[in-house]
């Protein structure tokens, strides 16, 4: 808004006052003080309508599938909303121009948008988050720079905790425009695994150990079936795939469990796990 509009708004808010206090100064005492009662009585009334019209929209909004974050942001919107209602009736009975008080009201919020941007941009996230819901409470997610667990969801932030119990505080506004990955919105995962065997090992023998391993272990889904082939000839051995499917609760306990096995009944067998080596030569020079 430039100067001149600016200034064109202030003299519209002076005539406005001005025919106000021109009205109430026509006035007889009694005229006023019975016109300043009927003003509370609207006043009163009207909180006591907005109380009970909250109480409905408080009962309607649990019984309904929204998410119960919004249901606090509904309620305090639809108080704002009622008491500015409220006003600007009894503005009016008054006699004072209800345009004066929109004008400064108008203002004043343009001033603190202006303030509160960032803020209003965690605002819009929290609302984009809760209603697209890419993760919920209770589920493990992980961006480019941290991963926790969803501990609460509010309208500016999200409360996650570490595995080693750190608590993040981060702006809806960043989660809303970051890539998530949620390990947990399915109810099953995939738990891949690589082997390596030396050269020198028979590779039908390694791949009929881990199958066995994978069959010792009612976690481990029959279906899909546990897949297992050579991934790469290295350098030094051959890299083998070992992927299962489990519930994603025992994602963890499978995979160390694989992990532990594999090394027992591969040491059983007498298949080498190769691992870097470095030779070192000492070259004794004559004096």
């Amino acid at each position: 808004m430039d100067s001149e509009a600016q200034q064109q708004a202030a003299d519209a808010i002076a005539k406005d006052l001005e025919k106000a206090q021109a009205t109430l100064m026509s006035q007889s005492a009694v005229e006023l003080l019975i016109r300043i009662g009927f003003t509370a009585l609207i006043v009163v009334v009207g909180y006591v309508i907005m109380k009970v019209a909250l109480r409905l929209l408080k009962k309607a909004l649990e019984h309904s599938k929204m998410d119960a974050v919004l249901h606090a942001f509904f309620l305090n919107s639809a108080r704002v909303v009622m008491w500015i209602t409220i006003l600007l009736t009894a503005l009016n009975y008054m006699g004072i121009p209800p345009t004066a008080f929109l004008t400064v009201v108008g203002a004043a919020g343009v001033a603190v948008a202006l303030a509160l941007k960032d803020s209003l941009g965690n605002f819009a996230g929290g609302i984009l988050i809760i209603i697209t819901k890419p993760f919920s409470k209770g589920d493990f997610i992980e961006d480019l720079e941290i991963s926790g667990k969803v501990q609460q969801i509010d309208l500016l932030y999200t409360t996650l905790t570490t595995f080693d119990n750190k608590i993040i505080t981060v702006p809806n506004g960043k989660l809303a425009n970051s890539t998530i990955v949620n390990y947990t919105r399915a109810d099953r995962r995939r738990v891949d695994c690589q082997f390596t065997i030396g050269y020198e090992a028979e590779i039908a023998h390694a791949k009929d150990i881990l199958l066995a391993i994978a069959e010792s272990d009612d976690r481990i889904f029959r279906e899909p079936e546990p897949v297992v082939g050579v991934a790469e000839l290295g350098s030094s051995s051959v890299v083998m795939d070992f992927k299962v499917w489990c519930s994603t609760d025992d994602y963890w306990d499978v995979l160390y469990f694989i992990q532990e096995q594999v090394k027992l009944a591969f040491d059983e067998a007498g298949i080498n796990i190769p691992y870097p080596q470095m030779d070192v030569h000492i070259r004794r020079t004559k004096k």
